[in-house]
């Protein structure tokens, strides 16, 4: 994956042997999901962007059930800046938040037709202009639609995979979480490792789990999950 010409933040300081077992997590990751991906629907980079302003507090599936009757009504930023506001609002009514979310998507087209001449910006500074599109959005915009990796998406899954997992010490802080991620694993792997904690944590390491799951990842590497003290409970 290319490179962004972003400047890095301040990345935590990660000893040798941290940096070993993350990439044993990662390479371990990769053999039980080996094809991460983004399971947005999308065909171009203003899809995606659009998606992905959609999915917040939404779930993917609900997301790809309504963007093909958005994307055939509105298929370019040039056609969703002059949409009716009100039928934006019916378009995405149910991805919840449907108000903003609609204003989100004809301002960000606003802008990228005339600030970035219908072009979805290829930077992390030009994509926080746009409304609705914070750090995590352009991280995906950025990882997905143009293998630019300058971060790595922290969302739910991540951020309780990478407490269970002891890869970070913050429990809630999503820009201190994703600097320790950064720091620990190589950076061509930013964008597949949200994709590979987010597979796990919909499968095996789910928020709420009533007995331990039987996985080898867990049961190797799940150093702060409840899942170990069911096991040391059971004699595992």
């Amino acid at each position: 994956m290319a490179k962004a010409k972003d400047d890095l933040p301040k990345l935590p300081k990660k000893s040798k042997k941290q940096k070993e077992r993350a990439l044993e997590i990662l390479n371990e990751l990769y053999q039980h999901y080996p094809n991460p991906h983004c399971e947005l629907n999308h065909r171009n980079p203003f899809e995606l962007l659009i998606a992905t302003i959609l999915s917040a507090q939404c779930t993917d599936v609900r997301v790809n059930k309504t963007t093909p009757a958005l994307f055939e009504t509105y298929p370019t930023p040039e056609l969703m800046k002059d949409a009716p506001l009100k039928e934006l609002q019916e378009l995405v009514r149910s991805t919840g938040f449907y108000k903003n979310k609609a204003k989100a998507l004809k301002e960000s087209s606003r802008i990228i037709v005339e600030e970035f001449d219908g072009e979805v910006p290829k930077n992390m500074k030009d994509l926080l202009k746009l409304r609705g599109a914070a750090r995590k959005t352009a991280n995906v915009v950025l990882g997905n639609a143009f293998g630019i990796n300058v971060g790595v998406v922290v969302d739910t899954h991540v951020k309780r995979f990478s407490n269970r997992f002891g890869l970070t010490k913050e429990k809630k802080n999503t820009n201190k979480i994703e600097k320790d991620l950064m720091a620990l694993f190589p950076r061509e792997s930013w964008t597949d490792l949200s994709h590979l904690m987010i597979h796990h944590g919909r499968g095996p390491c789910k928020a709420r789990i009533s007995e331990a799951p039987d996985h080898p990842l867990c049961k190797k590497y799940g150093v702060n999950c409840e899942c170990q003290k069911m096991r040391e409970e059971q004699g595992d």
